[in-house]
C-alpha cells in the first residue's frame, strides 16, 4: 500500500504539528488496557533518551483503536516512585503512526538514571528505566551491554530477555531479525497464526505479536536499546531493492515501505529515523563518554544485488567459489553503500574512543564451507563482498584504530573470530576480534557443520551453534569481557549459564579465552 508523504510528515512531526492532520479523542475511554506493548527507551545522550510506546488495546487485530489522534502525556522522574519530576510532555498518538509515540527527551542529566512512563485515557504505562550516557568528555569508568538478534518467535520461548533484564547493564544492542516474516523451523512451542508479511498490517499484527511477548517486555523497559535491521524485517536474503524471488522492483520496495515504516513505528528509535516511503537512514554513531564509541550499521538497504544466485532465485544467498562466480571478487562491490563505508570511516578516524564497536548484522571474518583444496563461500553475508571487507579492515589496521571489537548475529552461532587483512595467511596480524552472538530463540546450523567450518578457518576461534542466548559485553579502561549466556529456549522457566568467557585487552587485538 503506498505510504503517503503526509503520513510520513505527520509520524516525524512533533505533537503541535500534529492536530491539523487528524480528528482528536479528547477524552478516550479504554475496554483493555492501551499500553499492552510496553514501553521502551533507546539512543541515551549525555542529556536525554528516545521514548516509545503504542497505544493498542486489541494489539494483534490492528491495535483496535479509533481513527483518531490521541493525546498521551510522558513524565521522566530522577525516582521510580515518580516524586522528583525531571521531565514531562504531551505527544499526539496518531492513527497513521498506528497510534506509537516517539518521544526525544532532552534536558536531563548526564550518567544519571532516570524512570519514565505514559498516560493516556486515564490509563498508565508500565515504568521503563534508562541510564543517560556520560559527558562526551568524561572518561567513564565501565560499559556493560548486551548483544541480543534472531528471535524466531515459533522456535523458542525469550527466557534470554528475562534473564538479561536482571544482569546490571547499561545497553543492549540488537543486530536484527527482531521478526520473522515466515514460519519456520522445527519444534514449534507457539505459532504465528498468520501468513508471510506483506502489507502494513501484516507487518503491524507481527510485531505486536512478538512484543505481547512480557519477557521482552521487560528486557525493554530495563535498558536503553541500540537497534539495527537484518532481512527477516522485510524478507529473508533481500538485498537493496531485490526480493528473494525477484520479484518486480516496484512491487518489493511498496513491501520493504511497509516493513521499514512497522519497524519505525515499534522500535525507540528517535525521530529523525523516521522512514520516507522505501527509504529509512538507521545507521548511527553513539558514544560512550571516551571510554567507546559504538558504530551501528545497516548491511540490508544499500547493498549491492548477491552475486551469482540460483536461476529460480533474486537475491537469495548462495554458496558459490570465486572459480566459478568471478564476479564475486569485483573490487566495486559494496555491503554497506559507498556513503554508509565514508561515514563509517570518517568515525573511526574521528574517534578518540578507548574502545570501537563495530554493531553489524553477521559474521564479519571468512568462512570458507569447502573442507579440503578450495573454497566456497556463503554470498549473503561479508564473504559475498571480500573487497567490502577488505577495505574495512586494511583501513582499520592502516589507521591504527583503538580497539576495534566487532559486533554481529544473525547465524544463530556463538563466534569468537580473528579479524585480518588476508585470512588465507595464517601469519598475517591480527587487526580486530569478532564477537557473533548466537540467536534469542531461532535453531541453529549442526554444530557438525560448524565443526567443519572452523577446521578450515583457524582465526575462528571458537564456535557453537547448540545453544540459544545472548552475550554480554563489559568494557573497562583495560579490557572488554564477553560472556556467552545461554538457555533452553523450549523452556519458559530455563535458567540461565556461562557458556564460556573472552577477554580483549586493551591494545592487543585478538581475543584469549577466559575472564
Amino acid at each position: 500500500m503506498p505510504l503517503s508523504r503526509r503520513s510520513f510528515l505527520a509520524c516525524a512531526a512533533g505533537a503541535a504539528a500534529i492536530v491539523p492532520f487528524a480528528r482528536l479523542l479528547a477524552q478516550p475511554k479504554f475496554a483493555r488496557n492501551p499500553f499492552s506493548l510496553g514501553v521502551a527507551s533507546g539512543y541515551p545522550s549525555a542529556d536525554g533518551a528516545a521514548m516509545w510506546t503504542r497505544l493498542a488495546p486489541d494489539p494483534l487485530a490492528g491495535g483496535g483503536m479509533p481513527e483518531a489522534a490521541v493525546e498521551v502525556a510522558w513524565e521522566i522522574a530522577a525516582d521510580a516512585g515518580f516524586r522528583t519530576i525531571a521531565r514531562s510532555g504531551k505527544e499526539m498518538a496518531l492513527p497513521e503512526c498506528a497510534h506509537s509515540v516517539h518521544v526525544d527527551a532532552t534536558g536531563l542529566k548526564a550518567g544519571r538514571v532516570y524512570f519514565y512512563r505514559f498516560h493516556a485515557g486515564g490509563a498508565t504505562s508500565p515504568v521503563g528505566r534508562f541510564r543517560t550516557a556520560p559527558p562526551a568528555d568524561a572518561g567513564a569508568r565501565r560499559l556493560a551491554l548486551a548483544l541480543a538478534s534472531c528471535q524466531q518467535y515459533e522456535q523458542g520461548h525469550y527466557a534470554a530477555y528475562r534473564h538479561m533484564a536482571a544482569e546490571d547493564l547499561d545497553l543492549v544492542v540488537h543486530v536484527g531479525d527482531y521478526i520473522y516474516e515466515s514460519s519456520w523451523g522445527r519444534n514449534h512451542v507457539r505459532k504465528h497464526d498468520t501468513g508471510e508479511t506483506v502489507t502494513l498490517e501484516d507487518y503491524r499484527n507481527r510485531y505486536a505479536l512478538y512484543k505481547s511477548d512480557p519477557d521482552l517486555q521487560v528486557a525493554h523497559s530495563a535498558f536503553p536499546w541500540l537497534v539495527t535491521w537484518d532481512d527477516h524485517e522485510v524478507q529473508n536474503d533481500y538485498a537493496s531493492d531485490l526480493s528473494q524471488f525477484a520479484a518486480p522492483r516496484e512491487e518489493f520496495l511498496a513491501r520493504r515501505a511497509a516493513a521499514y515504516r512497522a519497524y519505525y513505528e515499534h522500535m525507540p528509535l528517535p525521530k529523525r529515523m523516521a522512514p520516507r516511503g522505501a527509504d529509512m537512514q538507521i545507521y548511527a554513531r553513539w558514544d560512550y563518554g571516551t571510554l567507546a564509541r559504538l558504530h551501528v550499521l545497516d548491511d540490508r538497504q544499500y547493498r549491492d544485488h548477491q552475486v551469482c544466485p540460483r536461476p529460480e532465485r533474486g537475491s537469495s544467498s548462495n554458496v558459490v567459489s570465486p572459480a566459478s562466480c568471478p564476479e564475486l571478487l569485483l573490487p566495486r562491490r559494496s555491503l554497506l553503500g559507498a556513503e554508509q563505508e565514508r561515514w563509517l570511516a570518517g568515525g573511526l578516524d574521528s574517534s578518540a574512543a578507548r574502545w570501537n564497536v563495530i554493531a553489524q548484522q553477521t559474521v564479519m571474518a571468512q568462512v570458507d564451507r569447502f573442507p579440503g583444496e578450495g573454497q566456497t563461500f556463503w554470498t549473503d553475508g561479508w564473504d559475498g563482498y571480500p573487497a567490502a571487507r577488505a577495505r574495512l579492515l586494511e583501513h582499520i589496521a592502516g589507521k591504527k584504530v583503538a580497539n576495534p571489537i566487532v559486533l554481529g548475529g544473525d547465524v544463530h552461532t556463538f563466534v569468537v573470530a580473528d579479524l585480518k587483512t588476508d585470512f588465507n595467511d595464517v601469519r598475517s596480524p591480527v587487526v580486530a576480534t569478532e564477537f557473533v552472538g548466537t540467536s534469542i530463540a531461532s535453531q541453529g546450523i549442526s554444530q557438525k557443520s560448524i565443526e567443519t567450518w572452523r577446521a578450515e578457518n583457524p582465526h575462528i576461534r571458537y564456535a557453537n551453534s547448540s545453544r540459544r542466548g545472548y552475550t554480554t559485553l563489559e568494557l573497562t579502561g583495560k579490557r572488554c569481557v564477553a560472556r556467552l549466556r545461554t538457555v533452553n529456549e523450549k523452556d519458559h522457566a530455563s535458567a540461565v549459564s556461562t557458556l564460556a568467557e573472552w577477554t580483549v585487552e586493551n591494545g592487543r587485538p585478538g581475543a584469549q579465552r577466559g575472564a
